[in-house]
């Protein structure tokens, strides 16, 4: 049985980049993340602005391995890191208030992990 690697040179950094920071900052989580995006496109996160909100608190962070799509609302201020965003999408977390962020600015502002809840 042959196993497939990542080809997307983006998802490769990311991966990498999660696994030395959770070595150096002995933090699980961002291990854990790394092996949610290493797993297959098919299997890979894709969450809708409904399920956010549902499962969210105000001024809460949300981490995303895959992508956020747009479908539903948004009607408290969250802020956001996912892999990708579509664009209806971040057009509701911002008009809620809430910020769209990369996986690399919440590993460098939050290096430790803590306060910050996974969605898939």
């Amino acid at each position: 049985m042959t196993k497939f690697t990542k080809t997307n040179p983006k998802l490769i950094k990311i991966i990498e980049r999660l696994k030395d920071k959770s070595y150096k900052e002995k933090a699980a989580i961002w291990k854990d993340v790394a092996k949610r995006i290493e797993t297959s496109t098919r299997r890979k996160a894709q969450v809708n602005i409904s399920k956010i909100n549902r499962y969210s608190d105000d001024d809460e962070i949300i981490l995303i391995p895959g992508k956020v799509l747009g479908s539903g609302s948004l009607d408290h201020k969250v802020k956001v890191a996912a892999l990708d965003f579509s664009n209806t999408a971040e057009e509701k977390i911002k008009a809620a208030g809430g910020k769209c962020m990369d996986i690399f600015d919440i590993m460098d502002k939050n290096p430790k992990g803590s306060k910050i809840r996974i969605i898939e």
